[in-house]
C-alpha cells in the first residue's frame, strides 16, 4: 500500500468531522452576529427616544387667543358672513440686508446666525440679482438673509416681538400706521437687533436692522390694522390705550 492511499482515508474522515462539526459552529456564530445587531439597532433606537420632549406642546398664546376672542369680536364688528371670511395671519417674513458681505463672506455668517437665533428657524441666504458697479456688486452675491414663518413658530415669534422686543425699543412711542401696502400687508422696519432679548450683546459685532413684514388675509388696510391691533400690535394712536 502506497502512502497516498493510507493518507486518503484520513483525509476523508477528517473531511467527514468537520462537517459534522461545522453546522453547530455556524449556527452558533450566526446566533452572537444576529444577538450583536440586535443590541447594536436597540441602542440606536433608543437615542432618538431619549431626545424628545416628552408631554403635549403647549401651542401659542395669540393663536389660542384669536381663535378665542379675536375672531367672535370681528365676526361681530365686520359682520362677516362666516368664520373663513375673517381676516387671519398667512405668514411673517423677516429681511436682513447685509451689505458688508460683498467684502466679507463672515458678516453674512454672523447675520445669518443672529437671525436664526431670533426667530428660531434656519434662515435663508438671498443672492443679488443684477450687477451694480457703483456698490461692486456682482450678479449672484449673497447679500442678505430671510426666514419666512407660519403656525405656531410665527405666532410665538409675533407674541415676543410685540411683547418683549418692541418694549425694549428707546423711547417707544408705538409702530406707525402708514406703513401697509394697500393690500393689508404691513411691514415694520427695526434699526437693530438688540431688542431681541435671543442676541447676546457680548457677540454683536455689528449693529443690523431687519424689516418684518406680516401678510393678512385682508382686502384692505383697514381689516389688516384691526387685525393686528387685536393680535397686539403697540400702534402709535394706541399709546394712552
Amino acid at each position: 500500500m502506497s502512502e497516498k492511499d493510507t493518507d486518503q482515508p484520513q483525509k476523508k474522515g477528517g473531511d467527514k468531522g468537520q462537517d459534522k462539526r461545522d453546522p453547530a459552529g455556524a449556527e452558533k456564530a450566526a446566533a452572537r452576529a444576529a444577538a450583536r445587531e440586535k443590541k447594536g439597532e436597540g441602542e440606536k433606537a433608543e437615542k432618538p427616544k431619549a431626545a424628545r420632549p416628552s408631554g403635549p406642546r403647549v401651542p401659542a398664546r395669540i393663536k389660542e387667543r384669536y381663535a378665542r376672542e379675536i375672531v367672535p369680536t370681528l365676526m361681530k364688528e365686520r359682520s362677516y358672513p362666516n368664520v373663513m371670511a375673517v381676516p387671519r395671519l398667512r405668514k411673517v417674513v423677516v429681511n436682513m440686508g447685509v451689505g458688508e458681505a460683498t467684502q466679507n463672506i463672515k458678516m453674512l455668517d454672523a447675520a445669518m446666525d443672529e437671525l436664526g437665533r431670533i426667530t428660531g428657524q434656519r434662515p435663508a441666504m438671498r443672492r443679488s440679482r443684477k450687477s451694480i458697479a457703483a456698490f461692486r456688486l456682482r450678479q449672484g452675491m449673497p447679500i442678505a438673509a430671510t426666514v419666512t414663518l407660519r403656525g405656531d413658530r410665527m405666532y410665538e415669534f409675533v407674541d415676543r416681538l410685540f411683547n418683549v422686543a418692541l418694549p425694549r425699543v428707546r423711547d417707544f412711542r408705538g409702530v406707525p400706521t402708514s406703513s401697509f401696502d394697500g393690500r393689508g400687508n404691513y411691514t415694520l422696519g427695526l434699526k437693530d437687533q438688540l431688542i431681541f432679548p435671543e442676541v447676546d450683546y457680548a457677540k454683536v459685532d455689528k449693529m443690523r436692522g431687519m424689516n418684518v413684514t406680516f401678510v393678512t388675509s385682508a382686502r384692505t388696510d383697514e381689516e389688516s390694522r384691526l387685525l393686528l391691533q387685536y393680535l397686539g400690535m403697540p400702534f402709535r394712536h394706541q399709546e394712552g390705550r
